[in-house]
């Protein structure tokens, strides 16, 4: 069971997700029901730590087994959906560079999701989500940083 819990003022949920390059393109995921790109990644369980679940989502999204090579953002974000205030706490993941054949357009572990490699130059042009990502993605910081988000 992922670490999440409602209250009557607001969604919460601890996530982890996969930063997962290749040359100059970042892989994301698409879902058919919403207008947005987001991450790799998904809740942590309880008993699970935030390494080991991205790995654990990692290989459900891609079918591929990543290894981490370092924690770069942990973001607490603010947001709303429907009238309903959320907040969540991330752990992005630089994973480690593989040799992946993964297709665009390709379903994840859900048929309603999609993974695309969107160059970095592009990120600009879409909405994805969490935003900060946008400009971050083409400068890593060599250190963790952390990001408070309000959107």
């Amino acid at each position: 069971m992922d670490i999440r819990y409602e209250t009557p003022n607001i969604k919460f949920s601890l996530r982890s997700a996969a930063l997962i390059l290749k040359n100059t393109y970042v892989l994301l995921v698409k879902s058919d029901f919403h207008h947005c790109f987001y991450t790799v990644g998904g809740g942590i369980r309880e008993n699970e730590t935030s390494e080991s679940a991205v790995i654990r989502e990692c290989y459900e999204e891609t079918g591929y087994h990543f290894e981490i090579d370092r924690l770069v953002f942990i973001e607490e974000r603010f947001f709303s959906v429907d009238n309903a205030n959320h907040r969540e706490i991330v752990f992005f993941y630089l994973m480690k560079e593989a040799d992946l054949r993964i297709v665009s357009g390709i379903s994840t572990d859900q048929n309603n999701e999609h993974l695309y490699w969107i160059p970095l130059e592009q990120l600009k042009h879409i909405d994805l989500v969490p935003k900060f990502l946008k400009t971050s993605l083409g400068n890593i910081p060599s250190e963790i940083t952390h990001i408070l988000s309000y959107e």
